[in-house]
């Protein structure tokens, strides 16, 4: 009867701590994981899991490129080109935003990258009349959904190294996410297309045109013709033939050094950490990025608040799961292996909560 009660009394204090951390996001999300591990050592007497030193490695090593890429002008070179293409056919942009916003993140890793495309998607929109909330809401969703489709993203990585044990490849996983992805984003932009009163028919909105309030809501796009330069254009193909690195020797392992240890054979673990961290460095030299730039950048804060979130939530959850693992291993087996789909709904859900793809995959 004890044991049953500090289960639920832990498993309150979990929910509690999320549930608050949830409202401020971010480093409150961390900081309030920290506080849930400090209850459960220190009030309960449970064993601290180890943090997830490897996934926050990776998102480190990512962001880390990524914002090396933004200090190269790299990343607005990319906007750039999303914003051109958003704005060849802006009546459609419900559907087109969703899915340039999610290549930005397939390509990046990471859905803080697609924050700098949701005012060029919210401008078209307004241009063309289109209710912004339409293409800006499934921009929002499909952002989140193409981490999983991502090569670069840390839920990728924790996915193929749960899976290196059953000689599941990169490109195997990539072959069930990507049609996933797809699929998924499709229906996301589908399920808003006819949300809301069209504009020219909202009484709000005509009130607004009427006072001229309207011009306030679209952003003044200045008509310079943009070019490019030969830096902005390197660091852009140093980046992809890092991205396409990774590809390859996650999906080639014969091509990875192996070790023996205890009688098992392991590959490399930190390949995606060891590649961003290198190309970073190339375009750093390359590309001449003074060191000003290296974390100056919108990307290099968001991730590490970023990081700070999946930390604290991650060690939280991981104390509180590890305690209990025989139980919870005995009822996700029966789950995955009765009704799979129930599983998958409920990660989705504790996906959720915890606001990290990356700690849920872990």
């Amino acid at each position: 009867m004890e044991t049953d009660l500090n289960f639920w009394l832990q498993l309150a204090v979990m929910l509690v701590c999320i549930g608050v951390g949830g409202r401020f996001g971010g480093v409150g999300l961390g900081a309030a994981g920290g506080l849930g591990v400090s209850i459960l050592v220190l009030g309960f007497g449970l064993q601290p899991a180890s943090p997830p030193v490897s996934t926050l490695l990776i998102i480190v090593a990512v962001i880390a490129c990524t914002s090396i890429l933004q200090g190269a002008g790299g990343l607005d070179l990319l906007v750039r080109l999303a914003e051109k293409m958003l704005r060849k056919w802006p009546s459609a942009i419900t559907i087109v935003g969703p899915f340039v916003c999610s290549l930005f993140v397939v390509l990046c890793g990471t859905a803080y990258v697609a924050f700098a495309v949701y005012p060029v998607v919210a401008e078209v929109a307004a241009s063309a009349k289109v209710r912004p909330e339409r293409p800006i809401a499934a921009s929002v969703i499909s952002a989140g959904i193409a981490v999983v489709a991502s090569p670069m993203s840390a839920a990728m990585a924790a996915l193929v190294a749960s899976l290196a044990v059953l000689d599941v490849s990169l490109i195997q996983i990539l072959a069930v996410t990507v049609p996933a992805f797809i699929i998924a984003t499709l229906c996301t932009c589908l399920s808003v297309y006819w949300k809301g009163t069209e504009l020219e028919k909202d009484p709000e909105f005509i009130r607004r045109v009427q006072s001229g309030q309207y011009q306030e809501l679209v952003v003044t796009n200045d008509n310079k013709p943009f070019k490019a330069t030969k830096g902005q254009k390197l660091s852009v193909g140093i980046f992809l033939v890092g991205v396409v690195t990774v590809i390859i020797f996650g999906t080639f392992k014969e091509l990875l050094p192996s070790w023996e240890a205890a009688g098992k054979i392991s590959t490399l673990p930190s390949l995606i950490q060891m590649v961003m961290l290198a190309f970073g460095l190339f375009i750093i030299v390359f590309c001449k990025v003074p060191s000003s730039k290296f974390a100056s950048g919108s990307v290099f804060v968001s991730g590490l608040i970023g990081v700070v979130g999946v930390f604290g939530v991650s060690w939280l959850t991981g104390t509180f799961f590890e305690a209990y693992k025989p139980l919870f291993v005995g009822l996700f087996t029966d789950m995955a292996q009765s009704t799979p789909m129930l599983f998958g709904v409920v990660l989705f859900c504790f996906s959720a909560v915890i606001l990290s793809p990356s700690a849920t995959t872990a």
